[in-house]
C-alpha cells in the first residue's frame, strides 16, 4: 500500500538533511544504556538504530511487526541513512519481530519515557505551540442534512 500523501514518508522527503540526533532529539542516545540481548555474532544493525526506527514507525501509525518493517523498507534512502540504516540493508520483519519480544520491557520503556520526559520538558520552555496531526482538520465537514419532506 503506498504511502499517503500526509504521511511521514513525505514530510521527510521534502524537509532538509538532518542528523539523527537533530530529528529525533536524543532517543538514540537515551536507548544507548538499554543491553542489547543480541549475540555479538551476526548482528547488522545496532540496537539503538533498529529501536528508534521501531519509534519513528509506530510514531506514522505502524503497529505490526510487519508494517514495522515495511516502513522500514519504504522510507527514502535518505531518511534510512539519517537514522544509521544502510540504504541496500533494511531490519527485516523476523529480526524486529525477535529484537522487539527478546527486550527487557522494562528497561526499554525507561528509557524512553526518561527521553520523552526530557523532550516535555525542553519543549515546555520554548514558545511552540502544539498543533493537531491526525488528519481531521483535513476531512470535509458533514454533508447538510436533507430537507425535511412534506
Amino acid at each position: 500500500m503506498p504511502a499517503l500523501p500526509f504521511s511521514l514518508n513525505s514530510s521527510l522527503s521534502v524537509a532538509p538533511a538532518l542528523t539523527v540526533s537533530e530529528t529525533a532529539g536524543g532517543l538514540p542516545a537515551a536507548l544507548a544504556g538499554v543491553p542489547d540481548p543480541r549475540a555479538r555474532r551476526g548482528v547488522r544493525h545496532r540496537l539503538c538504530v533498529v529501536v528508534t526506527a521501531v519509534v519513528c514507525a509506530v510514531v506514522a501509525g505502524h503497529r505490526s511487526h510487519s508494517a514495522i518493517a515495511e516502513w522500514a523498507a519504504d522510507v527514502p534512502d535518505e531518511t534510512a541513512e539519517a537514522l544509521g540504516i544502510a540504504a541496500d540493508r533494511r531490519p527485516s520483519e523476523a529480526m524486529i519481530r525477535r529484537l522487539l519480544q527478546a527486550l527487557d520491557p522494562d528497561l526499554l520503556t525507561t528509557a524512553i519515557s526518561t527521553w520523552l520526559v526530557g523532550r516535555a520538558t525542553t519543549s515546555a520552555s520554548s514558545s511552540w505551540r502544539a498543533i493537531a496531526v491526525d488528519g481531521k482538520t483535513l476531512r470535509d465537514p458533514a454533508p447538510p442534512s436533507p430537507p425535511p419532506i412534506t
